[in-house]
């Protein structure tokens, strides 16, 4: 199946709000863990979204120029012809992306959809996040409000945080405190901005002591029952039942409990990277240091060029991975729930 287009993308985040599932959203720096992300779907017959953060973009750009723009519009083009081969839909979204690189990322990719939909062509992304969770409430849901009008004339969702996320990705770092907890009146001043629907569709990351990475047992605190208080709250001002689609950052070594508890209070997407890391490259150490003298042209001698071919240690490293997504998929409850 292709990438999802926006209707199909639309109706995979109403089936996992009714189903009461989600898709996890994984990060992908490279074709091949692209392929693993895939091929993970597949074999758990899930859809699911695939993500390119800036970092990931910036790397994907290469290291001569490091461009994001180029990174992430190439690994999206590729992305739209690979992904025909694998009987899943897939959605591309853009992860985390504070303010000062806006204009070198997600607003040029904006444009980049905005001139395929004026075309009469369906957008390069499915879905682009803005982390305006440095930024004052007041500043992050402005430009929100203009991100969103810009989005939904592209026929794109977008992604909100409006309060941090703990740990440290693509150099943006939070404290982990009693910040890291979104309240009501945050949400309530959510709506008002941004509406329920009515000014376009957006994915909400609200924050229930969410950290990202993975930290020993006790470093952090989930509390993912606050986000029933912030439906409640804005569903008791504005009338809408479960107004919003919650989106789980830091997903990386949570508790079944913990993820259950989410999925029972709307979220519909939960980030997943760490881990797919981890999986990814614990194969190709296992492979270096088995073969070590294959590898390196030890004291003068040639190697083993059946070893240190990128292949031989690539298949597992995508098979490793796909397993990880896969598994996530269990745990999200999304196995098996794929369109038809």
């Amino acid at each position: 199946m292709p990438i999802a287009t926006p209707e199909i993308y639309n109706e995979m985040l109403d089936r996992a709000k009714a189903g009461k599932f989600a898709y996890p959203a994984i990060n992908v720096t490279s074709t091949q863990t692209l392929h693993a992300a895939l091929r993970g779907f597949a074999d758990a017959e899930s859809d699911g979204i695939i993500q390119i953060s800036t970092g990931g973009a910036e790397f994907l750009g290469g290291q001569y120029s490091k461009d994001m723009v180029s990174g992430a519009v190439a690994l999206a083009e590729f992305a739209h012809i690979v992904a025909k081969k694998y009987p899943v839909n897939v959605a591309l979204h853009t992860d985390h992306c504070p303010k000062d690189k806006l204009d070198g990322y997600v607003r040029p990719l904006i444009a980049v959809s905005k001139e395929r939909v004026d075309a009469g062509q369906n957008p390069l992304f499915q879905s682009h996040m803005w982390d305006g969770s440095a930024e004052t409430l007041k500043d992050n849901l402005a430009i929100g409000e203009e991100l969103l009008a810009a989005a939904t004339a592209a026929r794109i969702i977008l992604e909100v945080e409006i309060t941090p996320t703990g740990g440290e990705e693509d150099g943006v770092t939070h404290e982990i405190n009693d910040e890291l907890y979104t309240t009501v009146d945050d949400a309530l001043r959510t709506a008002e901005a941004l509406g329920l629907g009515e000014k376009g569709r957006y994915l909400l990351a609200a924050s229930f002591g969410n950290v990202h990475g993975v930290y020993k047992p006790g470093n952090v605190v989930l509390r993912p029952e606050l986000l029933k208080d912030l439906q409640a709250g804005v569903a008791e001002k504005f009338g809408k039942p479960s107004p919003f689609d919650f989106v789980f950052h830091g997903g990386s070594g949570s508790t079944e409990e913990e993820i259950a508890t989410a999925l029972e209070n709307g979220v519909v997407k939960m980030n997943l990277d760490t881990d797919t890391q981890y999986a990814f490259t614990r194969p190709v150490a296992d492979h270096m240091f088995r073969n070590y003298d294959g590898v390196l042209k030890v004291d003068g001698d040639v190697g083993n060029k059946k070893v240190y071919d990128p292949r031989s240690w690539g298949k597992a490293a995508e098979k490793s991975m796909a397993e990880r997504v896969q598994q996530a998929c269990g745990n999200l409850r999304s196995t098996g729930t794929k369109l038809k």
